[in-house]
């Protein structure tokens, strides 16, 4: 038996969830890990329709092209050319699996999909300080890597026309999984929200 409880949610929801079948109209793209201490509607306090969600492992974007896509540049084009949202936040998060596995050269030979995202994305390419090998929130290798996320999220065309007539904001931010504090980084370094 699974543990968990979807009747709480069905008597919470369920005679508002009709509005649901005519559609959706979320606000926000928000870009997360799948990490399952990483729950956007909590960290938000949205409700159900509030929020259009890409969860992958390490938070990936990858690079805009169109020779080969793939989930994020679907749903980072559905989001923003269908939906219409008007903001897009990149979500990273202290202790990441993935951005840990990367920096600290972990052995993923037992995992070779896992190897291959992580690797195949430059998560972690950049060497740790001494003093970042020493934090296990790892948070100096994330900011970076979040860094480089909203990069590859500024690849995709139609993202850049929206910023550059105001249509979307991109936010970039860290949930700290032990706190549940969240920072945005601006300029390359976090600030409260």
């Amino acid at each position: 038996m699974l543990d968990i409880d979807v009747t709480t949610f069905q008597r919470t929801w369920g005679p508002r969830l009709a509005a649901f079948a005519h559609g959706q109209w979320p606000t926000v793209l928000f870009v997360s890990c799948s990490d399952s201490r990483v729950v956007p509607n909590l960290i938000t306090g949205a409700e159900p329709g509030k929020l259009f969600e890409y969860r992958t492992a390490g938070n990936v974007i990858s690079p805009y092209t169109t020779s080969q896509p793939c989930s994020a540049s679907a749903t980072i084009e559905y989001a923003v050319n269908i939906l219409g949202v008007r903001d897009i936040v990149v979500c990273g998060h202290s202790h990441c699996g993935a951005v840990g596995a990367a920096v600290r050269g972990d052995d993923l030979t037992l995992v070779p999909a896992v190897r291959q995202w992580v690797h195949g994305n430059g998560i972690g390419r950049e060497s740790l300080s001494a003093e970042e090998a020493d934090d296990p929130a790892l948070t100096g290798a994330v900011i970076r890597h979040l860094a480089t996320q909203l990069a590859n999220l500024h690849t995709y065309p139609e993202v850049n026309r929206r910023v550059s007539d105001g249509r979307l904001r991109v936010h970039g931010w860290f949930y700290e999984v032990d706190t549940g504090e969240v920072r945005q980084l601006r300029d390359g370094f976090l600030v409260s929200l």
